[in-house]
């Protein structure tokens, strides 16, 4: 978190800092906030604020619930936002409580969502000298993120159920008890169940019209399923994900976050990243995802202290001396 960036600290309650961020704001391309609704405008800060001094400033908001909307008022936070868009409802076991996602996802999917749309905004800024504003809330996103899902209930009208780590739409594609633990088999389609009844020697189920195409064993998934879930019990885990593979199946392991890290693929994929941090430590953390061919991105600082580079920032992009920059630390305004 907060890799190759710099940081400054401001205190925007007073004349002094507001100043400042205008005139920071006056050379970017972009300004992202996430305070409540409203909050930067009452500040003097607001898009138009800040639209009068730089036209082409591209500026998001990301908030819970937007700047419309009877919600827009509200604290918007993941674990509530994952409750209210529905998300918890289609999590957890089949028969148990709804559950939130192990990590705060409606942050992940406003950030992406936020990202995409600023990049989308600095090429119309660029070719037109026309900034714009955006609104990014965290309960649109995910809504948005649950995809298929929505989709089913917009078009049946039927309130989709938990399925636990069963696919609705997809059978068998979930997970599945070895002898030894938990794996996970994603049969796709029709050919791929013809290659798994093989493989198990149950050519029967092949050939059963119960279970001969997929819509099929969506209707029929509480008679298959149990059968197939005999068979994988009585081999280990590894032994029928490698079976799997072999056969073109989709499969694999249920990692622990040690183990997923460790993977030698996540290693030839560089995903773990070192570098050292300005206490002499070595950092260890995730790199960034995206392959780019050209222009390949790298992580080149480690995530700064907070307000580390106050006076790097304001003596390079705004040339303000020394003196200056010891009298704002006096007033309290950085």
């Amino acid at each position: 978190v907060n890799r190759n960036k710099r940081s400054l600290t401001l205190d925007v309650k007073t004349p002094g800092g507001r100043d400042l961020a205008r005139r920071l704001a006056a050379q970017s391309h972009i300004v992202v906030e996430n305070f409540k609704a409203g909050q930067m405008a009452a500040f003097g800060l607001g898009y138009d604020d800040l639209r009068a001094i730089n036209p082409g400033l591209v500026y998001c908001s990301i908030t819970g619930f937007g700047q419309t909307g009877p919600y827009r008022d509200r604290p918007g936070y993941d674990y509530v936002i994952q409750a209210m868009s529905g998300l918890m409802s289609i999590t957890g076991p089949e028969d148990g409580p709804p559950y939130k996602v192990g990590v705060a996802i409606s942050d992940v999917f406003a950030g992406l969502f936020a990202a995409a749309s600023i990049l989308a905004a600095v090429r119309h800024s660029e070719r037109t000298g026309q900034g714009q504003y955006i609104d990014v809330s965290l309960l649109d996103a995910q809504i948005a993120a649950l995809v298929n899902v929505a989709s089913n209930y917009l078009v049946s009208g039927q309130t989709p159920p938990r399925y636990g780590n069963q696919h609705p739409n997809i059978v068998p594609y979930q997970t599945f008890s070895a002898a030894d633990g938990e794996f996970v088999a994603a049969v796709g389609n029709d050919s791929q169940f013809a290659r798994l009844c093989e493989l198990i020697d149950r050519p029967d189920l092949r050939d059963d019209p119960r279970c001969a195409t997929n819509p099929a064993r969506v209707e029929n998934r509480a008679w298959l399923v149990p059968q197939l879930q005999a068979i994988f019990a009585r081999r280990p885990a590894a032994e029928w994900v490698d079976k799997l593979l072999a056969a073109g199946i989709p499969a694999g392991p249920i990692n622990a976050i040690p183990a997923a890290l460790s993977d030698p693929h996540v290693a030839a994929r560089g995903l773990v990243h070192e570098i050292g941090a300005q206490t002499g430590e070595v950092l260890r953390m995730v790199g960034p995802p995206v392959k780019l061919a050209l222009n390949p991105a790298q992580v080149r600082t480690p995530p700064p202290r907070l307000g580390e580079h106050t006076d790097d920032i304001l003596r390079d992009v705004l040339n303000l001396d020394a003196e200056t920059i010891s009298a704002y630390r006096a007033a309290s305004v950085i």
